[in-house]
């Protein structure tokens, strides 16, 4: 029986890229915001680019958030897919008065700027990952270089299982139960994303 991957569209990203990657490991991914058909999915992957309140919001349009949250699927998000996985973040609108956006509250955590240690924003191109012995990066050695593309980040947490540092330490990835969280895009990073997409289809 072949797994059904699904990719939980939030209309906030080109999911183009996510699906050539799984389609490189000679698997189909099906993109949908349709809570039913992602409930027959064996693996689920929450993309997403631009601002946290305009994933938030296209979670809430489709009511993705109570799925999202209750799922007990293994679940990979990449990007903001990983960032709004945690408590809340500072990624607020310029017009807006609030402080902080509220996130899904799966992992507790919170995203906040890059701070200024005169390097450039955003943090843009290949870095290394420091990580654990997590079955996501299965057969990935110490200091691969992944494809980063942001100005905000997770906050070093019980839960990260992935360091990487920009001038100050932050999560490039994340874990709790079924739910999994990278910073950097998988899709773009060569050999060691094929490994850690591969382990996310197998391991879990």
């Amino acid at each position: 029986m072949p797994i059904k991957i699904c990719i939980i569209d939030t209309g906030s990203a080109n999911l183009n890229s996510v699906v050539q990657a799984f389609k490189r490991l000679n698997y189909e991914a099906v993109v949908t915001s349709d809570t039913s058909e992602l409930a027959t999915a064996d693996r689920l992957v929450l993309p997403g680019v631009g601002t946290a309140c305009a994933v938030m919001s296209g979670v809430d349009k489709y009511n993705l958030r109570d799925f999202i949250i209750n799922t007990k699927k293994p679940l990979l998000g990449i990007c903001l897919g990983m960032q709004i996985q945690v408590t809340d973040s500072k990624e607020v609108p310029l017009e807006s008065n609030d402080d902080v956006i509220p996130c899904l509250n799966i992992m507790p955590g919170h995203v906040v700027k890059i701070p200024d240690t005169g390097l450039y924003l955003p943090h843009m191109g290949w870095n290394t990952v420091t990580h654990t012995d997590h079955p996501l990066f299965d057969g990935i050695k110490q200091d691969a270089y992944f494809y980063f593309d942001h100005s905000f980040a997770i906050e070093v947490t019980e839960n990260t299982i992935g360091k990487t540092n920009y001038g100050v330490d932050f999560s490039s990835a994340i874990a709790k139960d079924n739910f999994m969280g990278v910073q950097f895009h998988p899709e773009k990073s060569s050999k060691a994303g094929e490994q850690l997409v591969t382990n996310f289809i197998k391991n879990f």
